[in-house]
C-alpha cells in the first residue's frame, strides 16, 4: 500500500490489478494473445475474449485518478504483451483524433511543405500525426498490421540512466531504458539502405534505380529479388506479406520505402536470413552472424 493511499484506495488498486491481470490473460483456448504488435487480429479471437477485451476497455475508461492510471498493470510485463488496441486507446484515444499544426510556428504552411519522405509513391494524402501515419493510414492499413504494443512494450519503473540499478549487469549496454526501444521496433523499419550487402551495388538506391527499371518492371528490387535471393520474407505478424508481395509488382518505393527510403538511421536491421529455394550453401562474412528466424514474438499464430 502507497504511504498516501487510504486502505480504501488500496483496496480498489488491487481489484482493478487482479481485474486487469485476468482480462489481459484470457482469450477463448486459455492463452496469451502473442506479443508485441504481433496481436492475433480482432476477428480471429474468439466472441468470448473480444467481449472479456471491450469490458476491460470499458473499466480503464472508468478510471479517473492519475497514479491509478500511471501504474495500471497494463503499463508493464507481463500484461502490456496482450493489450489490446481498444484498451490502450480507451485512455490515449486523443493520438487518434490529433492533426498536424496547419502552420509551423514560423509560418510555414503545412500544405506548402514536402520532407524528402514524402517523396516517396507510398507517401499518399496530406500529412498527419506520427500514430495515426502508423495505425490509419490507408498504407499503413494495406500492409502492415502494427498494434500499440508493437512500439510500447512497457515501461521500466527503474531510472532511465543505464548503469544507475543495483540489478544491472550488462554494463556494456549504455543506451537509455526509453519507453520504447528503436532498436527493436523504429529500426525494423527504419534504417538505411544496406547496400554494402548486395553484390555489385555500389550507390544508394536512389541513384541506382533507373539501371534497373523499365515500364515493363517498374520494380527493380525484383530484379534479384523475384526469383533469386531471399524469396522466403515478411512472414511475421506485424505485417500483411501477400498485401507487400502485391503492391510491389506496381514499383519500387513499396520496398524501398522501409528498406531505406525512409531511413531515420544510419545502420540498417540485421533481418534474419530465412531459408529460400536454392539458397546458396556458402554465407558471406556479413550473414555469419545473422539469424536464421524472425522473432518468435512476431511468428505467424504464435501464442504464449
Amino acid at each position: 500500500m502507497g504511504h498516501h493511499e487510504s486502505p480504501e484506495q488500496w483496496s480498489w488498486r488491487k481489484s482493478v490489478l487482479a481485474f486487469a491481470v485476468i482480462a489481459a490473460g484470457i482469450t477463448g483456448g486459455g492463452h496469451w494473445i502473442a506479443s508485441g504488435g504481433a496481436q492475433t487480429v480482432a476477428s480471429e479471437r474468439s466472441p468470448a475474449a473480444r467481449k472479456v477485451e471491450a469490458a476491460a476497455a470499458e473499466g480503464l475508461a472508468r478510471i479517473k485518478d492519475y497514479d491509478a492510471a500511471r501504474w495500471h498493470p497494463l503499463h508493464f510485463k507481463p500484461a502490456i504483451e496482450s493489450a489490446s488496441d481498444a484498451q490502450c486507446l480507451a485512455c490515449h484515444k486523443e493520438i487518434m483524433t490529433q492533426k498536424v499544426r496547419p502552420a509551423s510556428p514560423a509560418g510555414v504552411k503545412a500544405v506548402d511543405a514536402l520532407a524528402w519522405y514524402q517523396t516517396l509513391d507510398t507517401y499518399n494524402g496530406e500529412q498527419m500525426t506520427f500514430h495515426a501515419r502508423h495505425l490509419s493510414s490507408p498504407f499503413a492499413k494495406q500492409v502492415m498490421n502494427l498494434g500499440c504494443n508493437f512500439c510500447h512494450q512497457g515501461h521500466d519503473i527503474r531510472e532511465e540512466a543505464p548503469g544507475s540499478s543495483a540489478t544491472t549487469q550488462d554494463v556494456g549496454r549504455v543506451t537509455l531504458r526509453k519507453q520504447v526501444d528503436p532498436q527493436t521496433t523504429c529500426l525494423l523499419c527504419h534504417g538505411s539502405f544496406p547496400k554494402e550487402f548486395m553484390a555489385g551495388l555500389e550507390e544508394p538506391w536512389h541513384k541506382l534505380r533507373e539501371n534497373f527499371e523499365t515500364p515493363e518492371q517498374p520494380n527493380g528490387c525484383l530484379t534479384c529479388h523475384a526469383e533469386q535471393f531471399r524469396t522466403v520474407r515478411h512472414q511475421v505478424s506485424y505485417l500483411k506479406a501477400d498485401a507487400i508481395e502485391a503492391a510491389a509488382k506496381t514499383g519500387a518505393d513499396v520496398c524501398f520505402g522501409c528498406h531505406g527510403g525512409r531511413a531515420w538511421y544510419r545502420t540498417s536491421f540485421p533481418y534474419p536470413r530465412h531459408a529460400w529455394p536454392d539458397m546458396p550453401k556458402e554465407e558471406p562474412d556479413w550473414a555469419k552472424t545473422r539469424p536464421t528466424k524472425s522473432d518468435p514474438r512476431y511468428a505467424i499464430g504464435a501464442k504464449q
